[in-house]
């Protein structure tokens, strides 16, 4: 069987072509215009990274057996326009994963928020009481080799359900090919504003997805369109409200929003077999996915965590956890606008707020990152209105970021140091322009 991936560099599609790559008899080949590390390293490791960056349409011949197409590539990629000239299968990634686990019982978990963590908390519990499960979820878990598995031999396969388009060739959300038996939605709060222009519109594409689950409907009760929608679904699916846990079993996460995301992936458990106190048994060892709240440094008397938040619910959640979490500590927050709906100036006004826990909140974006999105410009006060409160600042250049907050650290732990310490969260989808985060946070709290 031999497989060719077009955009190959994605974090999810060089995790999908390794998995490929291991299973018996499948050759695995692959092409993009530019890859980064992770994958950059991953690929070559795996012995499949292209070995010249760039589109090469004469590399794609009959004897493929099938395309795997990511979002990075547009209609008009070479390669693709090759593959439908020749007739051959071309997939999704979603459409692919949904292709080989077809006869497998599907957990599927989306949400405009906490996704990647509720799925990695349900695999966390899976593999440490040996149950084994293909999946695909956003971020790097401890103890497992990659974000995706494909097997012969699973009951289960796990997946993280995303509601962006699922290819240049289907505009249709990714989560409406896995047709789950058992889904998982943690909250609906409006994002990818380039795809869904309204709210409704955004909401719809969850209601479709509640129409392809085939049993259980698992949703967060404190969220008023999740509970429509629950009211509209087929009276043939069971649907099944939560809260957040509030036992007494001691976890390594923290925040309302984790003990939300932990009392989900319980049930999800739960209706394979998974007895709860099991769950909670091997739970409370999770420390949590790779970028989401991730504890990078801790001193003494401070601490610093780097997290994936970038959309409004997100931020407001991982800056309100961190409050919590330390409430006597002073909390210096900064985050980057990089996404294509953070940039957006009809989106903005969803930020009100988001930082008004933080007592020094920093929001950082590029002017070029905005012209290279073709998008109409905003500017560092139209970011501050937005955000509405006395406690933000705004920069546009990443190295005037970085000397503010050396300022306001020193100034919080060296000139005049606190009894309580300090709390540091660093937020970004992206890389504040090409910060180390942890290496940056090491050396402020040092």
């Amino acid at each position: 069987m031999r497989i060719h991936f077009i955009a190959i560099g994605g974090a999810a599609m060089h995790n999908l072509a390794m998995a490929v790559a291991s299973k018996k008899g499948y050759v695995v080949t692959g092409s993009d215009d530019e890859i980064f590390d992770p994958a950059l390293t991953h690929l070559r490791d795996a012995g499949l990274l292209p070995d010249e960056m760039g589109w090469h349409p004469e590399r794609i011949t009959p004897d493929i057996d099938a395309i795997i197409l990511g979002m990075h590539a547009r209609e008009d990629n070479p390669e693709l326009v090759k593959a439908r000239e020749l007739g051959l299968k071309i997939y999704s990634f979603p459409e692919y994963l949904y292709e080989q686990t077809r006869d497998k019982i599907r957990i599927v978990v989306g949400g405009s928020h906490g996704k990647t963590t509720t799925t990695s908390m349900i695999l966390y519990v899976l593999q440490r009481l040996g149950i084994e499960a293909d999946y695909m979820v956003g971020a790097q878990i401890e103890g497992f080799e990659r974000m995706v598995r494909l097997s012969d031999t699973a009951k289960y396969a796990v997946f993280e359900g995303d509601e962006y388009l699922t290819s240049p060739l289907d505009l249709r959300s990714k989560f409406l090919w896995y047709h789950p038996h058992i889904a998982i939605l943690t909250g609906i709060a409006w994002d990818h504003i380039n795809v869904f222009p309204t709210f409704p519109q955004y909401v719809d594409t969850f209601r479709k997805f509640v129409h392809t689950i085939s049993d259980t409907f698992i949703y967060y009760e404190g969220d008023e369109n999740l509970r429509q929608l629950a009211a509209e679904a087929p009276k043939s699916l069971k649907c099944v409200p939560y809260r957040e846990y509030t036992g007494n079993v001691p976890m390594q996460v923290f925040g309302k929003h984790n003990m939300q995301n932990l009392q989900a992936a319980m049930l999800a458990c739960h209706f394979i077999g998974v007895a709860p106190d099991d769950f909670y048994r091997e739970i409370s060892t999770f420390t949590g996915a790779s970028n989401r709240l991730e504890k990078i440094c801790e001193t003494e008397t401070s601490v610093a965590y780097k997290d994936f938040a970038h959309s409004p619910s997100k931020l407001k959640a991982t800056v309100n956890a961190v409050r919590e979490r330390y409430p006597d500590k002073e909390l210096v927050a900064a985050m980057e606008l990089h996404t294509f709906s953070s940039l957006m100036a009809d989106f903005l006004p969803q930020y009100k707020d988001c930082m008004a826990q933080a007592d020094k909140a920093f929001v950082y974006f590029n002017p070029k990152v905005i012209e290279h999105k073709r998008l109409t410009p905003i500017t560092a006060d139209d970011v501050r209105q937005a955000f509405g409160t006395d406690n933000v600042e705004v920069f546009t250049d990443s190295t005037a970021l970085q000397n503010r907050l050396k300022e306001v650290v020193n100034d919080k732990i060296g000139n005049r140091p606190m009894t309580n310490g300090l709390a540091l969260l660093m937020m970004s989808s992206g890389t504040f322009d090409g910060i180390d985060v942890p290496a940056f946070a090491k050396s402020l709290l040092a």
